[in-house]
């Protein structure tokens, strides 16, 4: 092992380790999602200036990334359905069926 690194107290050490392993888990996180996201939903319009951000910025380019660097997906107007109208389903067995003969009753 280094000697420099031997010198350190060990909860130092494992402070170090925990912000390594924090960083990498961020990086990692904020590239799979700049992967899968589209352009036209990243803020500056390029995913290439963001690569460099993330990868050059350490902790902090991943964590701008994900604060400022997407945008919200275009919300959809979706009608309300259509509340159900009594006797529909009727309707749609007369349809598939033809007329049904009740006077037999229940089957």
């Amino acid at each position: 092992m280094n000697p420099q690194l031997a010198d350190l107290p060990t909860g130092v050490v494992v402070v170090l380790v925990v912000a390594v392993v924090i960083q990498l888990t961020l990086d990692v996180i904020a590239l799979v999602d700049l992967y899968r996201r589209p352009v036209e939903r990243v803020t500056l319009k390029n995913k290439w200036i963001w690569v460099a951000i993330i990868l050059l910025v350490n902790l902090l380019g991943a964590i701008l990334y994900l604060a400022i660097g997407r945008t919200a997906a275009p919300e959809i107007d979706v009608a309300p359905a259509a509340p159900p109208t009594p006797g529909r389903a009727g309707d749609i067995a007369r349809s598939l069926y033809g007329e049904s003969d009740d006077t037999e009753g229940p089957r």
